[in-house]
Order: structure tokens, then C-alpha cells, then sequence
């Protein structure tokens, strides 16, 4: 396998939002004597590339190689093409997409700026073996042809133009005459360091009819029912010249399509009305014609379409091609309220939909790999899904994005931006978050290896950022609050975070052996620990500064606090809640852990309550106004629309699992052939059941009380080859009167105690 640096282009000229540059088409065709024994093909298509055989459609998948700063790490992919090959002419015909390489509508973040910025490139090397054993080569060059394609304009957030009129029948096919084509030339090689693409692919897993369509003024909108994520597929007999334009949102507000949620409106822009989700088809006619993009990708459960007539306007003519990186389920969750079950769904939904290589904020308005989204995510995603591998590669585009100071950017891939804003120590945990849960829930040690150098950079890097009280207050806070600006404050919430990220550094070098690693991340932890309570914490009243319940939730979660401390701090949560009349008061990070405190003290149906409260703000709320993914936000529409597809709210998924099932693995950090079960039982519950596949198998739970609520049947499953503790809190017992007993596959009954 070589990774071939010698790349191609077809042309200088970069597209941009009004000077439009086709995708090209590029072709190559040789000769075979006979059929190979072997022909691998190693190729780096830049920003994306789809690549073809003898006329078949071969690329991995959407959106490939990868989406990364080329000037960090170059992506390549290979294939076995021996299967696709015939004696005498074959063709190599490939279509190259602006991707990350020309990322001119994500001007948001600077990416118009990226200094890797140019047309579409191409490397690539061809490495055949005959049956007799003689080997041959081909790498990309100027013996590939060229020309326009009919996508004249492509972004990854922006959309996609596709004019049939364009199209050249039999491009990628031999026997093809390319003469009238452009040769390709040379162009530089970006400065990444070249890897094969580890992470799993994008992949469509299932398709969507429209459950709606009506008429909006010119228009008529699309509605499939789920706020997903991936692209539409055009089906339509229309006229030579007719142009179908189909812009995706995710609301209706007052009767109307409306996606200003999801787009930059700044003064400060001129432009930014452009920034929205739009795919353009132009018929050629003369029957039917299908057309689904190639090279981006929408957030959306409507679509306003303009430029078709009333007869066309069937429920056929779309269809919703749902995609996403390829994720197999590991853990599911169900119960007798439907409020929770739809939140269960809401999370995998939005979960799914922000994962496109690696996890992002929003499918639509960003499409960034925004770092505390995915570290408030990791535990619920490693609970319900398997992106291990994805989460590696990624973590190896955070490693190359640090700066030289140890510092990590917002976003990830960067071209720099993210790094005087939207940063700080609650979205730079990421860095560690990924790799400890590898490690508690996997038993995967390699991702903390890789990043072990990375851990005492940003540690040090750390003990530059404290003020002369030893405390820590830069960058993003308590984000997406009920309130604003939150009431937590910044020095706390970064402080707290800082330590935590500190602690989790010290168990992986433990577990890695590295002693004196260790102590000096333990050091820097009981430092900013001390630093806390010294300056943030009132002793007679075991109030955090702020006096919210993010403040009190995260000061008892990251154990701030001794032992003895909590119960007074915990009740001066429960003032604070009541205060607000049993709703949530918190942005991401106090809801990552108010309901782990509330249930973990014996309130299991407060924060039921809370949770499931039908007005804002709530979680319930989400699911009274129909919302079929997580929102950005807690706010009514009055208080204005933001995103409807975010994940990082989404912990509760974590918690149904590990509080309402009790499934807790690998608990002490003691293998991941250890593990626990401690459920709470809720009042408004009958039932409820789920599972976790962990490396050694599947531990699944179902628990059902009887009509009078006194007793409940407890069945478990769990792989023989594991050992754990059956946990009982909340005033119930075993038959027998105990609290506690090994657990072991087997049907369990519980009562109320006395």
C-alpha cells in the first residue's frame, strides 16, 4: 500500500458563493493482458471524491475520505478493484467535491481563510499484481483527462446544483473518447501526515416517506416526520431547462416554513442570507430522472419546494434518504411512560444525526466537530452505540489540532479558529472524556496511549491558566441555560471541570502504569480542589457560588465536597429546584449531572418530575411540542427558535440506562468484566427494561411491579464470565429482607422494606 503525495487538479479556480466552478470529472484508462491476482488502489480525494470502475459506483461511502484539516492529517482510503476488472481497456473515472479542501460557506469559522484552501486534488497509486508475479504501478497524473461535471456548485453546508443538461453519457465507461478533454496537472500536496482511513463509513440505513404535503405560496413543503439527517432524493418527469430548488429546514413557526433557526442572520454579513441548506436540480427531460447529492449533506424534516407544478407535487417525488456514520446498536432502553421513551428516541435520533465521521453540533446550521457536544455525549453514545473506532480517528485530528501551548481549539477539524472562543476546560475535556469511557466501558487503553503526551501537555497547559487564587475562568461556561448568562459562573464551572479532567488523566496513567504521571495530574487536581472550597464554596451552608442547581449539582457529582458535606449541599439543591417550581435550571453541563445527583439521593421521582414537566423548561416540553430529536435549547418560541437537532443534552439516555435499569459497568474501575446493578424505581414507572452489550456480552434488565406498587419482578441477564453486586436503595429489599446480593442471571423478587 503506498500513499501516493503526487497530486492532481483540473482546475485553479476555487468555487465560492457567487462564482461557481463545476465538480470535475477526471478519467484515466489502461490496459490488462490478462485479469490481476491482485490490484489495490490507495487514493486521497480532496475535499471529497467519488470513484468508479468501469462505470460502477465504488466509493466507501458518502462524504470520503474524511473530513479533516489536510494540513494536520491527509486521509486515504483503498480498495480491491480486482473484481472490477476486464482484459483489454479499464477505467479509473473519479468526481471530486470541495469538501473540507474549499470550505467556502463555513466563512462562519474562517474556513474561507484555511491556509490548506484550493480546488478540488487528487492523489493516488494503482498497484497491480499479475498471477505470474509480476507487479505494475500507476500513480495519479497527467495522463488523466478532465472535464466539468454537471454539479457546478457544491459545499459541504451549503448544498448542491446539479444541471442533467450537462451530464456526459458514459464518462467512466470504456471505449469512451476523451480526447476533447483537459489533461490534469500537478498541484501541491497538502502538509498532513498521510493514514488510511480507520473510521467507519457514512452510510444510508433508511429511507423516509413524506407523511404530509401542502401548498405554501409558490411552494409546497415536505414534511417526513422525523428531524433526521442525509438527503433527499429527487424522482421527477420534468422539462428540458425545469429547475427544482428544495431548500431543507427543521420548523414550522406560525403555519410557515422556517429555517432562520438554522442559519447566520448578522448585520455584520453581508452575505449570511445565503446560508442556508439548498440543493438545485435542472432537468434535461425527456423522462424520468433521479438525482441525490454527492457531496453534502442537510439536517431536516421539511423541505420547501419551489419550481415544480401542482401535478408534480406528489408524496413520491421526494424521498428521505436518512444517513449517517455507520453505528450498530450496543444498549437500548423502554419503559411504561411514553414521555421517556420518546426522549429515548429523540436522543438516538439526534445522536445519529450528529455523526458524520465524528460527532457534531448540528447537522444543518454548523456541521462542526464542536468538543464539548461530543464529551458531553460520550458516555450515552458508548451505552447505546459503538463509535469506538470513529471516536479514535477523531481523537487524533484533536491531538494534531493543539496548540503549541497545549491549548485545544473549539472545533476539530480547525483552520485556527476555536481558539480564542469557544474553547475553554468544559470542551476541552474531550480530550480525556473520549479515551476514559473507551477505557471504562470498553477496556480500550490504546486511545489513552496515543494520547498520554497530549494528557500532560494540556495539564500543564492548565497550570498557566490559573489565577492568583488557583482558580480557572476562561472560555465557555454553563452553555444553552434557561437563563442568560447562566448562573453559575465561569470560574466555577471551569474550575470544577479543570479538576475533573485532571482526575480522569490520573486513572488512565494508572491504569497505563505511569506513576509519576499520575501524581502530577492527582497534585494539580487537589490543588484546584482545595482552591474551590476555599473561594467558591460558602462551609455554613454548603452553597457554591451561584446558588443554582448546576452549581450544587456539579459540586456534589465531582465530589467537591467530602462525604459528610453532601447531604447539607444536596438539600440546598432540592431549595433551588423548588424554587423553580420543579424545572430545570441548567445549561449542558449542570444537566450532564442533575439527575445522576437527584436519583443517587434517594429523589429518583423528583427528577422524574423535572424531567418529564409538559412546560418549559423541560425535557417534556420538547416531546408536548412534537419535537422528534433533542433541541439546542430549553426556550419557548417566544423566546426565539435555535437549533431542534442537538445532542448534548442527550445524558438522560446514560441515566435511563444506568439509574432506571441499574446497568453499570465496569462501576470501580475494576475490568470490564465487572459490574453492578442499582436501579431506582419510580412511582409513576410500572415497567421498564434495557440492555448494554459490553465487550464480554449482553447484561439486559426488565423490571415490572405488581398492581399495588409493593412488589417487584426483577429479571437479569449477564454473561457468566462477569462478576458484579445487585444494589437495592429507595426503601426496597430482596424477599429476604437484604439489600444487596451478587448478581447473577436470574428472576429477582423485590419488596418494600418494613
Amino acid at each position: 500500500m503506498k500513499f501516493s503525495k503526487q497530486f492532481i487538479s483540473a482546475t485553479k479556480e476555487m468555487c465560492g458563493l457567487y462564482h461557481f466552478v463545476a465538480a470535475p470529472y477526471l478519467r484515466r484508462s489502461f490496459a490488462l493482458a490478462q485479469l490481476p491476482k491482485k490490484a489495490e488502489l490507495t487514493i486521497c480525494g480532496l475535499g471529497f471524491y467519488e470513484l468508479y470502475i468501469n462505470g460502477e459506483q465504488v466509493t466507501k461511502g458518502l462524504l470520503s475520505p474524511y473530513i479533516s484539516n489536510p494540513d494536520d492529517l491527509l486521509y486515504y482510503d483503498s480498495y480491491d478493484l480486482a473484481p472490477y476488472l476486464q482484459v483489454g481497456e479499464n477505467v479509473i473515472g473519479l468526481q471530486l467535491g470541495n469538501g473540507m479542501q474549499n470550505a467556502f460557506g463555513g466563512y462562519v469559522w474562517d474556513f474561507e481563510k484555511a491556509a490548506w484552501r484550493s480546488a478540488p486534488k487528487v492523489a493516488l497509486c494503482m498497484e497491480i499484481t499479475g498471477v505470474d508475479g509480476t507487479e505494475a504501478e500507476f500513480e495519479a497524473d497527467e495522463s488523466f483527462r478532465c472535464a466539468p461535471s454537471p454539479i457546478y456548485y457544491d459545499d459541504l453546508r451549503m448544498g448542491e446544483r446539479y444541471d442533467a443538461r450537462a451530464e456526459i453519457p458514459g464518462w467512466n465507461l470504456p471505449g469512451f473518447d476523451d480526447s476533447g478533454w483537459e489533461r490534469a496537472f500537478f498541484s501541491e500536496a497538502p502538509r498532513g501526515e498521510a493514514r488510511l482511513c480507520e473510521a467507519r463509513p457514512i452510510k444510508a440505513w433508511k429511507e423516509l416517506k413524506p407523511i404530509a404535503v401542502w401548498q405554501e405560496d409558490d411552494a409546497y413543503i415536505y414534511d417526513f416526520g422525523e428531524n433526521a439527517a442525509g438527503l433527499c432524493r429527487l424522482d421527477i418527469n420534468g422539462e428540458a431547462g425545469q429547475t427544482v430548488q428544495m431548500v431543507f429546514g427543521e420548523y414550522i413557526k406560525d403555519g410557515k416554513f422556517y429555517f432562520d433557526n438554522i442559519r447566520f442572520v448578522r448585520p455584520e454579513y453581508e452575505n449570511m442570507p445565503l446560508y442556508i441548506q439548498m440543493d438545485q436540480y435542472t432537468c434535461k427531460g425527456g423522462g424520468k430522472e433521479t438525482y441525490l447529492p454527492r457531496f453534502t449533506y442537510h439536517g431536516f424534516r421539511y423541505v420547501k419546494v419551489t419550481g415544480i407544478t401542482e401535478a408534480q407535487a406528489k408524496p413520491e417525488l421526494l424521498t428521505y434518504v436518512v444517513m449517517n456514520t455507520e453505528l450498530h446498536e450496543r444498549g437500548s432502553f423502554r419503559c411504561s411512560d411514553e414521555v421517556l421513551n420518546q426522549l429515548q428516541s429523540m436522543t438516538r435520533v439526534a445522536t445519529l444525526a450528529n455523526f458524520y465521521h465524528f460527532p457534531t453540533d448540528c447537522p444543518h446550521r454548523e456541521k462542526n466537530g464542536w468538543t464539548a457536544d461530543a464529551a458531553l455525549s460520550a458516555e450515552h453514545a458508548l451505552l447505546n452505540l459503538d463509535p469506538d473506532v470513529n471516536y479514535a480517528e477523531w481523537m487524533r485530528n484533536i491531538r494534531k489540532a493543539m496548540g503549541d501551548n497545549g491549548s485545544v481549539p473549539g472545533i476539530v477539524p480547525t483552520g485556527g479558529w476555536g481558539t480564542l472562543w469557544g474553547n475553554g476546560p468544559a470542551w476541552d475535556c474531550v480530550l480525556v472524556v473520549l479515551p476514559y469511557f473507551l477505557y471504562q466501558l470498553r477496556g480500550d487503553l490504546s486511545v489513552a496511549r496515543e494520547s498520554a503526551a497530549a494528557f500532560l501537555r494540556y495539564a500543564h497547559y492548565l497550570t498557566t491558566r490559573r489565577d492568583e487564587k488557583g482558580l480557572i475562568a476562561f472560555g465557555l461556561g454553563d452553555w444553552c441555560a434557561p437563563s442568560d448568562p447562566p448562573h453559575s459562573p465561569l470560574v466555577f464551572t471551569d474550575s470544577v471541570t479543570a479538576m475533573d479532567i485532571c482526575r480522569k488523566m490520573a486513572v488512565l496513567f494508572d491504569a497505563m502504569d505511569m506513576q509519576p504521571q499520575k501524581e502530577f495530574c492527582e497534585n494539580i487536581a487537589a490543588s484546584l480542589r482545595e482552591a474551590v472550597r476555599t473561594h467558591l464554596l460558602d462551609r455554613e451552608t454548603m452553597t457554591f457560588i451561584g446558588g443554582c442547581q448546576t452549581s450544587q449539582a456539579m459540586g456534589i457529582y465531582y465530589d467537591v465536597l467530602d462525604e459528610e458535606e453532601k447531604p447539607q449541599a444536596f438539600q440546598v439543591l432540592l431549595e433551588k429546584i423548588e424554587e423553580h417550581r420543579e424545572h430545570i435550571d441548567c445549561g449542558v453541563l449542570g444537566a450532564r449531572v442533575l439527575f445522576h445527583v437527584l436519583s443517587d439521593f434517594g429523589e429518583v421521582d423528583l427528577a422524574y418530575r423535572v424531567m418529564t414537566q409538559p412546560d418549559a423548561p423541560s425535557y417534556g416540553n420538547w416531546v408536548a411540542r412534537g419535537e422528534t430529536a433533542l433541541a439546542e435549547d430549553f426556550y419557548t418560541e417566544e423566546q426565539g427558535v435555535n437549533s431542534r437537532n442537538h445532542h448534548f443534552f442527550g445524558d438522560i439516555s446514560a441515566w435511563f440506562i444506568k439509574a432506571l435499569c441499574g446497568i453499570r459497568l465496569n462501576p470501580a474501575f475494576k475490568g470490564v468484566d465487572t459490574f453492578a446493578i442499582q436501579p431506582h424505581f419510580p412511582q409513576a414507572l410500572s415497567f421498564a427494561e434495557g440492555y448494554h452489550e459490553g465487550p464480554l456480552g449482553k447484561i439486559e434488565v426488565r423490571w415490572e411491579k405488581t398492581e399495588d406498587g409493593r412488589h417487584i419482578r426483577f429479571d437479569l441477564k449477564a454473561p457468566q464470565e462477569m462478576q458484579g453486586d445487585f444494589i437495592l436503595s429507595d426503601g426496597w429489599v430482596f424477599e429476604d429482607g437484604s439489600s444487596s446480593c451478587p448478581a447473577g442471571s436470574g428472576c429477582y423478587l423485590l419488596r418494600r422494606a418494613g
